[in-house]
């Protein structure tokens, strides 16, 4: 992982560099006519104004406080959008002043397609007004003036407008802005190289599918010192092209609160993802996982860090998967994942309780699942070390109620459900309360300590079809269960427990 210290050293320097060189003039964008009334739609101002700026070698157009509406714009190379505290772009609430760019095929607030030296600053606030915004396009869906193929009333996701989507863009800046409520995804870089996101504040829970951020396939992302509060998926990574990956990539100093997952690589998995380092982390009331890695597409996940997490009031803490949905011949693998110094306490109830967009309720019966390490037969996940780890669970798992045990054929019924999406409750019960690990090789345990609050009818750790675990220094502590036997071994061979 030194590699990828290097890296981020060089490339923080660079981005230090960058900014300077931005703020080196400012224009005022009021200048060009821009109204902060709040009322008047200023997209074709905004637009002139950029255009300027750029043609001019570059610099900040800066926003003073008021409201701006827009709809979509395009930022161009050398040039900073930075907005002054109280300055807002408000996103407009009519879907139609919103474009879906033919090489993106997405919709978008603020666009970056194939430019260097941009970003967005400032203490300002982008604003998308999603709710507002998607439930006028249904209305418009439905008058039969825009066409799309709704499913309880939700338009897809391209076709509803984020507040910024960047594509193929080298050295771009996001620091100190609030983004609030998209009607699709929130931000999203796409492609990009040398990604560098600091001390944001995220309020993404407008509508459905409001991600925290969304990196796919990029090459060399920080982001640090920020806050996410989103209906869908935290901080995501993705890989939607086959031949590509995303890859060197620091996050750290970061809270998240989210109705899915906190931090995640996939759903969309087709390249895969290297070289990550993630570090003080918190994740909670959230409905999912606290860290879910998928590589369900064909993809790869290897050499993954992860060092210092607090999951509280999260639904499930970590969830490593290997599938096959959509892969296409292409092999799936993960390899080399360090997960250390956690500590997570699971709840009963539901965690996301009280958002306006909900998980959904799950398919009953099931007592709380494990946390779960799960690959295939002919592609097993590989070494994966688990260090300085406290889980708190509630424990209770009753039989009466679901029932899941450990012979031979109770084990060999547990389909592997290789193509289908991938989440911890897919399988409903399983027969461990803290972990369950399957098609797996190298698995390390080392200092681990596991905690059901009340007895559970499952033992602690189950291991099926794995090649080498050890088990250094690893605690249980289970009511009424002194002589219950807590890690249960199946088709398993080369397991140390010390």
């Amino acid at each position: 992982m030194s590699k990828i210290n290097i890296h981020f050293s060089v490339l923080l320097s660079l981005l230090i560099l960058l900014a300077s060189h931005l703020q080196a003039k400012d224009y005022n964008v009021s200048d060009f006519g821009a109204k902060a009334d709040g009322t008047t739609l200023n997209t074709r101002t905004i637009q002139r104004a950029i255009d300027y700026v750029s043609e001019k070698g570059g610099g900040r157009l800066v926003f003073q406080i008021g409201n701006y509406v827009t709809g979509s714009i395009y930022l161009k190379s050398n040039v900073t959008l930075h907005l002054e505290p109280g300055a807002t772009l408000l996103g407009s609430t009519n879907p139609l002043d919103y474009v879906i760019d033919p090489k993106v095929k997405w919709s978008s607030m603020i666009f970056a397609v194939n430019q260097e030296n941009i970003g967005i600053t400032g203490k300002g606030t982008i604003n998308g007004r999603g709710f507002t915004t998607a439930n006028n396009l249904v209305s418009l869906i439905h008058r039969g003036l825009v066409e799309d193929e709704l499913l309880l009333d939700r338009p897809r996701e391209w076709r509803r407008p984020e507040n910024i989507y960047f594509r193929e863009c080298v050295n771009v800046t996001i620091t100190d802005i609030t983004l609030r409520d998209p009607a699709s995804w929130n931000q999203t870089y796409d492609q990009c190289k040398n990604v560098y996101v600091d001390g944001i504040y995220v309020d993404s829970k407008a509508y459905w599918n409001n991600d925290g951020i969304d990196i796919v396939d990029c090459d060399g992302v920080t982001i640090k010192n920020s806050y996410f509060d989103a209906a869908d998926d935290v901080i995501c990574f993705k890989s939607h092209d086959a031949k590509s990956i995303c890859q060197n990539v620091v996050v750290e100093n970061c809270v998240g609160r989210s109705s899915a997952n906190g931090i995640k690589f996939g759903t969309v998995s087709r390249g895969g993802f290297k070289n990550f380092k993630i570090k003080n982390v918190t994740i909670f009331d959230t409905f999912r996982s606290a860290i879910t890695f998928a590589a369900v597409d064909g993809g790869i996940i290897e050499d993954i860090e992860v060092d210092s997490i607090r999951s509280i009031n999260t639904g499930n803490v970590i969830f490593l998967r290997i599938g096959d949905r959509w892969s296409s011949g292409k092999q799936p693998s993960m390899k080399n994942v360090r997960i250390s110094n956690v500590y997570a306490e699971v709840p009963m109830s539901k965690p996301d309780a009280g958002y306006n967009y909900e998980g959904p309720v799950e398919d009953n019966p099931r007592n709380i699942s494990p946390a779960v390490i799960f690959g295939l037969p002919d592609h097993k996940i590989e070494n994966v070390v688990l260090k300085n780890i406290e889980i708190v669970y509630p424990g209770a798992g009753n039989p009466l109620y679901a029932y899941r045990g450990t012979s031979q054929a109770e084990l060999d019924s547990i389909p592997d459900m290789r193509d289908k999406y991938p989440e911890f409750s897919q399988w409903k019960e399983l027969p461990a309360w803290g972990f369950y690990v399957r098609h797996a090789d190298g698995v390390i345990f080392d200092n681990v300590k596991l905690v059901a609050e009340k007895k559970d009818y499952r033992p602690s750790i189950v291991i099926d079809n794995v090649d080498g675990a050890t088990f250094r220094n690893v605690e249980f502590i289970e009511p009424e269960s002194k002589d219950k036997k807590q890690i249960n071994q199946n088709r398993s061979k080369n397991v140390t427990i010390q």
